[in-house]
């Protein structure tokens, strides 16, 4: 109730009071008028000190209540502020006087399987610019457009840059060289300036198909920088250091600093020597043969490890190069002759053939007759009908006694050795944007296909899925995955070796013996005599297939065809120790360096030199390398 409203009520109770005590003196009968005023007036000053006593006493309890809600808010605010709500503050606090930055980590470097560098972190400088610094956009465009050997139009947009004057950064040389950024920087342009940034270099600019790639922020985007870009990153760090008002950094009790932690260093199985030196063969040959690219794999026969890994295009302006991708990965193709291999070795480890079984070979078959899928299949060199044995067929390559050598195994057989000898599927090196292949289920075979598939036609694969296929054979009938990566060196200095490659049994160790002598043969008497290697018997097998083209069929429009030469062979013969793989992609059609033997084999024989020499690889005891006569049971030579 409010004080006006509280007034008219203690004023009708003093009335009621002096009222109260004049009745009861005249009824009294005993005093004066005079006295009866003067109790009356007592009566009234009584009631009111009562009154007024008791408001005073309501009004200070009132006070001392809302007294106490008060300080009780500030009690339970400076709680909140202590407890729960200091965050925020302290944030604030920290904020004004904290300063932190990145401390960007070092990426590993990636080795060789000797410890040598094959990609390396540098420190580069990046020019940049300030717009609203910029006193001359114009003339600063046109001096730095000098240093930068600009077009007109990039210029114009640089200038363009330069004048925003709601920016206040853009780039201007990213990642540049020293020798760029400090001329860059000589001219003393207002507005321009540089900072340290890291960027990557490889040793050799033909293992870039290999190594790959990093953006300018130093994420890898292609390659073995981006399939170990987690290993190679590292953690980055910070840098916190407190400031006054004026910027100047003070003293603290304690530093929140981290330091960066540096990415792994990557060791791949390459050896950087034997890559170099592959790398100058290929793209000698390459270019000899004005060939589209080529590729060539060096394997270890027993361990998987790959030491070399080379791949070669030809660019636009006739230059070749390594910038266009690791296609012994990434790239599938019909393998050709060299499957038959496969097709050899299955009938033999099952017991379907002998090396000197004979077959009566035609020099062209029809297949299908009747159907729409009727076909004539020609043999790899035209000759009557003539009696082949095992031998004979996979030392001249014959197509037609190659057939007739799978079609003693079922369908269902000869798709499972493919698949046991790594086809179909991709191999453990698991290269980015690596390739399956193609191998079709047998119910899915057309046509020809299904007799075609055992020389090489209707299945595609890679260079790594074909190597490691024919090292089966070289490694005495065991797969093993190939592998390109060692281990890795952690953040402290801790070798960290990698898995060891899967393996397992495709053909018993004497078919692998058998098949050994075949190949060697080849090399000696057959269409591998340019893989010779002096002192030393080597084996392997040619391949030259036809390229479909993109009308679906292996003849272009108009007329002609497209050619891809190969040749997988290893070394020694009795005792491997490297399995080599050498293809290439579209050699000159109307040369004789298009087939396998002639655009390809001589490639294997120089390699198979550089690893004589480098790792010191000798014959087997009584080795002296192909004899000089051709054996009777292989006949005239074709």
């Amino acid at each position: 109730m409010s004080s006006i409203a509280r007034r008219p009520l203690a004023a009708d109770r003093i009335r009621r009071a002096t009222r109260d005590e004049v009745r009861a003196i005249r009824k009294a009968g005993t005093a004066s008028r005079k006295e009866i005023a003067d109790r009356a007036k007592d009566a009234a000053a009584k009631m009111t000190t009562d009154l007024k006593g008791g408001q005073i006493k309501h009004r200070l309890v009132a006070s001392y209540l809302v007294l106490s809600a008060v300080l009780l808010g500030l009690l339970l605010r400076v709680g909140y502020l202590q407890t729960v709500g200091s965050s925020s503050y302290r944030e604030a606090s920290v904020e004004q006087r904290v300063r932190e930055n990145t401390v960007n980590a070092e990426r590993g470097s990636i080795l060789d399987r000797n410890g040598f560098e094959l990609a390396i972190p540098v420190p580069t400088k990046t020019v940049f610019a300030d717009p609203r610094l910029v006193v001359d956009p114009l003339g600063t465009a046109r001096a730095i457009a000098g240093i930068l050997q600009l077009t007109a139009e990039a210029e114009a947009e640089l200038a363009l840059r330069l004048q925003d004057p709601a920016s206040s950064f853009t780039f201007i040389a990213r990642q540049a060289s020293r020798e760029v950024s400090q001329t860059i920087l000589a001219l003393e342009l207002p507005g321009i300036a540089a900072y340290t940034e890291e960027s990557r270099s490889i040793t050799s600019d033909n293992l870039r198909a290999l190594v790959g790639r990093t953006d300018p922020d130093g994420i890898g985007i292609a390659g073995l920088e981006m399939q170990f870009d987690d290993l190679l990153q590292g953690v980055d760090g910070k840098s916190v250091r407190e400031v006054n008002a004026k910027g100047q950094s003070i003293a603290t009790a304690s530093d929140r600093s981290e330091a960066a932690i540096p990415g792994a260093d990557l060791i791949t199985t390459i050896d950087r020597n034997i890559q170099f030196q592959v790398d100058g063969i290929l793209t000698q040959q390459v270019a000899r043969v004005n060939a589209l690219s080529g590729t060539a794999v060096v394997m270890d026969s027993k361990t998987g490890e790959i030491f070399a890994m080379s791949t070669i295009r030809r660019n636009e302006d006739g230059s070749y190069s390594a910038d266009s991708g690791n296609f012994a990965a990434v790239e599938a193709y019909e393998p050709g002759s060299v499957a038959k291999v496969f097709s050899v070795s299955a009938a033999l480890n099952e017991k379907r053939v002998e090396p000197n079984s004979q077959f009566a070979v035609p020099g062209a078959m029809t297949f299908n007759e009747g159907t729409k899928w009727e076909s004539t299949i020609k043999d790899a060199y035209p000759h009557g009908l003539e009696d082949m044995t095992v031998r004979k067929i996979l030392v001249d390559s014959s197509n037609i006694g190659t057939i007739q050598i799978a079609q003693t195994m079922t369908p269902e057989q000869r798709y499972e050795y493919l698949r046991a000898f790594g086809f179909g599927k991709r191999t453990d090196v698991a290269f980015p944007g690596e390739s399956r292949g193609i191998l079709a289920t047998p119910d899915k075979l057309r046509g020809t296909e299904k007799f075609t598939s055992s020389y090489g036609y209707g299945y595609a694969s890679t260079a790594l899925q074909l190597i490691a296929g024919v090292n089966v054979v070289a490694n005495g009938g065991t797969y093993v995955a190939p592998r390109l990566v060692a281990g890795h060196i952690d953040a402290n200095g801790i070798n960290v070796p990698a898995d060891p490659s899967d393996t397992h049994e495709v053909i018993s160790p004497e078919t692998a013996a058998t098949m050994r002598s075949l190949m060697s043969d080849v090399v000696c008497f057959g269409t591998a005599k340019l893989a010779k290697v002096p002192g030393m018997t080597v084996a392997g097998k040619t391949g030259t297939g036809y390229k479909r083209q993109e009308n679906g069929t292996y003849v272009k429009d108009d007329g002609s065809r497209a050619y891809f030469a190969s040749f997988v062979g290893f070394l020694p013969a009795q005792d491997p120790r490297f399995t080599v793989l050498v293809s290439v992609d579209e050699p000159n059609p109307s040369s004789r360096d298009r087939f396998g033997g002639t655009a390809a084999a001589p490639v294997f024989s120089n390699i198979a030199q550089v690893l004589i020499s480098e790792l010191d690889i000798r014959p087997v005891s009584g080795d002296t390398g192909c004899p000089a006569k051709r054996p009777a049971e292989l006949g005239p030579e074709h």
